[in-house]
């Protein structure tokens, strides 16, 4: 398929949605093994947007996808060396993970890569076995992040380590299509980018801010625990052990690994969100929380970063300014602390 095939394809999955918002106008797709929504205003901004997200997807899945055979991730984990050059984008998703690991004390780490193909997360969670055959690979601890080192576009990757950027990447790809496609806009108006409900805006916000729905799964959710929320500015990532569940023999396993046993976490949190600047940012909190439970929400609540956590029991709790009451605005301090550049791009002026 050539490019403009690849280009058309991609613009002719897009499908409207009708919201309840007026003055916006939305369109969603599959993308990156989840859901992407874009929203836009004003609406004849829309198929601007459009383009420049599916531009970023694209690029996006093609450095850091480990389930495709031709990405750069891929070729890395085939080198079979300790050092590799890599394009700029997959250089920046490598440095946000690492960033991400160090700013959570480990508690999100890229090494997790062969705990999950041992667990049978392999490929595109759509073709995974949800039933298949328990594993007789023992459960160990993640190489750790420190093993890899990144300078400039040069990766050192001890061989054997297999590296996935899922905790930070989707974040990641939320900020950069917003950046681009607030820029492809003219850099006006205002947009949001939902990556499976890790979210980031660009732009000026509809009056009031725009309306999220914070869920277990913000893709399919059954109205239960769900919150609306206002985002003026930044981003906000949701992790949860309530999707992406498969089984192994008599195991029920899901994707969120923790580092420290190469296994499925079992913190008391089933359900994480957290507004931060930028979206990698949020989504490395919100894996943290899971992962690190109660000693991640100390952690957390040094930050200042506003969290709202579900327990297993079904339970609410709030972190920071959360806004407890539905319609709230969310209060994002100004501070990225993974020192990421996309908050230049994402500004207004």
């Amino acid at each position: 398929m050539s490019l403009l095939q690849t280009v058309e394809a991609r613009a002719s999955a897009w499908e409207r949605v009708d919201g309840s918002e007026t003055g916006v106008a939305m369109a969603e797709r599959a993308a990156l093994g989840t859901m992407a929504r874009v929203v836009a205003w004003p609406p004849e901004a829309l198929p601007m947007a459009l383009g420049a997200v599916d531009r970023e997807l694209e690029a996006l899945e093609h450095q850091a996808s480990r389930f495709r055979g031709d990405s750069e991730i891929s070729r890395l984990h085939r080198s079979k060396g300790e050092m590799f050059l890599v394009s700029d984008g997959l250089a920046e998703a490598i440095e946000a993970a690492l960033a991400a690991a160090r700013w959570t004390n480990g508690l999100v780490d890229p090494t997790v890569g062969g705990a999950l193909v041992s667990l049978g997360y392999d490929r595109d969670f759509a073709a995974i076995d949800r039933d298949g055959d328990p594993s007789d690979q023992p459960r160990l601890p993640a190489p750790g992040w420190g093993s890899v080192r990144l300078e400039g576009r040069i990766v050192h990757l001890p061989h054997g380590i297999t590296l996935d950027l899922g905790a930070t990447a989707k974040g990641l790809g939320s900020d950069r299509a917003a950046a681009a496609a607030f820029t492809d806009m003219g850099r006006t108006g205002g947009v949001l980018v939902s990556l499976g409900g890790d979210i980031a805006v660009a732009g000026r916000c509809p009056q009031g801010g725009w309306p999220v729905l914070v869920d277990e799964d913000p893709i399919a959710h059954d109205g239960s625990q769900a919150q609306v929320v206002r985002l003026i500015e930044g981003a906000l990532a949701t992790s949860s052990v309530g999707c992406r569940r498969w089984r192994r023999g008599d195991q029920d396993l899901h994707h969120i690994i923790d580092p420290r046993t190469g296994s499925p976490s079992t913190g008391p949190w089933r359900t994480a969100s957290v507004a931060a600047l930028t979206c990698v940012v949020a989504n490395a909190a919100s894996t943290a929380l899971i992962v690190g439970g109660e000693e991640a929400e100390r952690w957390l609540s040094e930050t200042g970063l506003p969290a709202r956590l579900v327990g297993h029991d079904g339970l609410v709790r709030f972190v920071g300014s959360w806004p407890r009451d539905d319609g709230g605005a969310l209060d994002i301090p100004p501070v990225d602390y993974l020192g990421t550049p996309i908050r230049a791009l994402r500004s207004t002026s």
